[in-house]
């Protein structure tokens, strides 16, 4: 019974970890982008920092200033994705929907840098979202449950490894002692 249910949870593991390889390669390879995104320019653009902490422009200024940056197509607040204001920084950052960013002085309006962001595309190939929405829930969670139960078999996998060759070394030694004493 023992050596059967190790054979059946070591072909679990292995045709588990075939079903899964292609999406933890996407999650992993994502997941380390994401981990160094503000060291690298090309994923993420630096912060910059305004003069003072206090945000003053009003809503209408930060889409007027945004509606002049040709790069970014803004025209309307249905061009904008999301603001970002950090008021410790003194920054207001604009992301429009074609993933422009713009991040303005929170006080005088000056622009003080616009790149293109990658980093929330690499978040949702990261979380699934990036091959259809329903993604996240039909193919990332099963490979999740999946992974998380090859880490238990895994672990129970080497528990019986270890303990089997415990055995195998004390029964040798018990023996070599039966020997020495005969």
């Amino acid at each position: 019974m023992r050596v059967r249910f190790r054979q059946l949870s070591r072909s679990l593991h292995l045709w588990g970890a075939l079903v899964i390889f292609i999406p933890i390669v996407i999650v992993i390879g994502s997941g380390l982008l994401l981990q160094v995104k503000k060291e690298f320019e090309w994923i993420q653009p630096p912060t910059q920092k305004g003069q003072h902490p206090s945000p003053t422009l009003s809503f209408d200024a930060i889409l007027q200033i945004a509606s002049q940056v040709p790069e970014a197509k803004i025209e309307s607040w249905q061009d904008i994705d999301r603001l970002d204001v950090r008021p410790g920084k003194g920054i207001i950052k604009i992301l429009g929907n074609n993933k422009v960013e713009i991040q303005i002085d929170s006080q005088t309006g000056e622009v003080l840098q616009t790149a293109y962001r990658r980093s929330d595309t690499i978040e949702a190939i990261h979380d699934g979202s990036w091959f259809f929405e329903s993604a996240k829930l039909w193919v990332f969670l099963p490979v999740a449950i999946v992974l998380l139960f090859l880490w238990i078999s895994g672990l129970v996998l080497l528990y019986t490894t270890l303990t089997s060759k415990f055995r195998r070394k004390k029964s040798r030694q018990v023996q070599a002692i039966q020997n020495q004493n005969t």
